[in-house]
């Protein structure tokens, strides 16, 4: 901010001067080569802050079109003698404002689709042809939960993490939170994130791109994984739905969770520990090691011990799955009745 105003100040003493070499002392010419100096820094600025938020092979590849087209306008302008004498005529004013129009938008133009199609991902580029599908940016839910780690460690997860910025600074607003608990994520994260670059097998990448003029961290990293062609690693439920509207490809652990929870069928009998009553009379709850609630009907004198238990039927639902049994004596003990029947 002091930067840009010590060079907004620069602009206006420019024009002042400016308008000092031509005013003879009048104080109006004066004032209106200040004018013109603050309004050109103010364009400079505009146009600096929104280069911030290009990706930077994109501003690269096109200011190179740019500026190698202007070389080439003023060579065809000397070729064809239009620069030498521009007042000759009307149509060597045309043709000198046409050419000096046309071709740097050409160049520019170029250059900037140059840069999104080969430059927007080339400090990301690998050996192989498939890097781009491979690319993954961690989102801020993913790193604090942890188990990302555990996950590449026996690696299944390859190619790139993509770490951006702004998801590095949101996880250090979270340690630095007056919140303990919060404290206490954010730094998990942080660790999280150490781990992950001291893993021999995994390439973890900081990137500093980042989209000023949009204030929601999803939004940013939705953005960015469009740019790069990436997938998202999350946790966030909202984010996964999202992105997946705006068709970027989403890695979600708790899906990955859910898809290797054991497979467990009607009939199977399963030993559990019914921990608690449940919602309805006579009713125990159990949970498997991987945090599936297991509903036993007529558990009551069960609670606080081991029992084995005859699985009825499996609930998936959007919270998870639910597992209804009933204790394994009082099923052989209906089926011996029914038997006897």
């Amino acid at each position: 901010m002091v930067l840009r105003s010590l060079f907004l100040v620069v602009g206006m003493v420019l024009g002042l001067s400016l308008g000092w070499s031509f005013s003879d002392g009048q104080i109006e010419i004066l004032g209106l080569g200040t004018l013109i100096g603050a309004v050109v820094g103010v364009c400079i600025l505009a146009v600096e802050q929104r280069l911030q938020a290009i990706p930077f092979p994109i501003a690269l590849w096109g200011g190179l079109g740019l500026f190698s087209s202007l070389l080439l306008a003023g060579l065809i302008g000397f070729l064809t003698g239009v620069v030498e004498n521009p007042q000759h005529s009307v149509f060597s004013l045309l043709a000198t404002l046409l050419l000096f129009l046309c071709v740097p938008y050409w160049g520019l133009s170029m250059g900037i689709r140059y840069g999104k199609e080969d430059g927007a991902t080339s400090d990301l580029a690998s050996d192989s042809p498939d890097q781009a599908y491979k690319t993954k940016l961690l989102d801020t839910s993913v790193i604090i939960d942890g188990r990302i780690a555990d996950l590449c460690e026996t690696g299944f997860i390859e190619g790139t993490l993509i770490v951006p910025h702004f998801i590095l600074q949101e996880l250090q607003h979270i340690s630095d939170s007056s919140d303990g608990l919060k404290r206490a994520r954010g730094r998990r994260g942080l660790e999280v994130l150490n781990i992950l670059q001291k893993m021999e097998n995994l390439q973890v990448k900081l990137v500093e791109d980042d989209f000023p003029h949009v204030k929601e961290v999803d939004t940013k990293l939705i953005e960015l994984a469009k740019q790069m062609n990436g997938k998202v690693l999350t946790n966030d439920f909202n984010l996964n739905k999202v992105a997946g509207i705006q068709g970027v490809d989403v890695l979600n652990i708790n899906d990955l969770c859910n898809a290797l929870k054991p497979v467990v069928l009607p009939g199977e009998i399963i030993r559990v520990f019914v921990l608690k009553e449940g919602k309805e009379a006579g009713q125990g709850v159990a949970y498997l090691d991987d945090g599936t609630m297991v509903v036993v009907d007529h558990a009551k004198s069960c609670i606080g011990k081991n029992a084995e238990v005859v699985v009825t039927s499996v609930l998936q639902t959007s919270a998870g799955r639910m597992i209804f049994t009933r204790i394994k004596e009082e099923s052989d003990r209906e089926e011996l009745s029914l038997t006897h029947v």
